[in-house]
């Protein structure tokens, strides 16, 4: 799977400033609204009751939420990066700084759960985080969820 095709257009948000958990998911609905063409409201709801299911903070100061979205019919990828990393519930209490938020269609089950292993090993790799938090621009973003450049191996 190409993780990087399933990034939205307008769908990556390089500094972002946000003082907490909610504030930094509110940045990952806004992104989404406007990638989706969907209402922010409807968005932030679903990455919400989610949330309420347990905290999707990988470690690292990875979090990669997820929501099932009417309105859409494929997985689709947000990425925010923070300016300062926020209190998150990770499992390694670390803060999070890298989101990396899925949006599926509500009855797609295995689509959905291959998108989340893919990110989810992606960002497992400290040189694929590191290089997230260096890159300078949407594009150098991209480049890094292509697939010839994700690296193989999680260190």
């Amino acid at each position: 799977m190409d993780i990087g095709d399933l990034l939205a257009d307008g769908g990556v948000v390089l500094r972002s400033g946000a003082s907490s958990k909610r504030q930094a998911l509110h940045t990952v609905a806004e992104a989404a609204a406007h990638a989706l063409g969907l209402p922010e409201a409807r968005i932030m709801e679903a990455l919400l009751e989610r949330e309420a299911l347990g905290a999707t903070g990988l470690g690292s100061g990875v979090a990669v939420p997820h929501a099932r979205i009417e309105g859409i019919d494929q997985v689709v990828a947000v990425f925010v990066r923070l300016d300062t990393p926020v209190a998150y519930g990770s499992v390694d209490d670390r803060p999070v700084d890298l989101i990396f938020a899925l949006f599926a269609p509500p009855r797609d089950g295995a689509e959905h759960l291959r998108a989340l292993a893919a990110v989810s090993r992606a960002l497992r790799s400290s040189e694929m985080r590191e290089q997230l938090r260096q890159a300078r621009t949407v594009d150098a973003i991209r480049a890094l969820f292509v697939k010839d450049h994700v690296p193989a191996t999680a260190a």
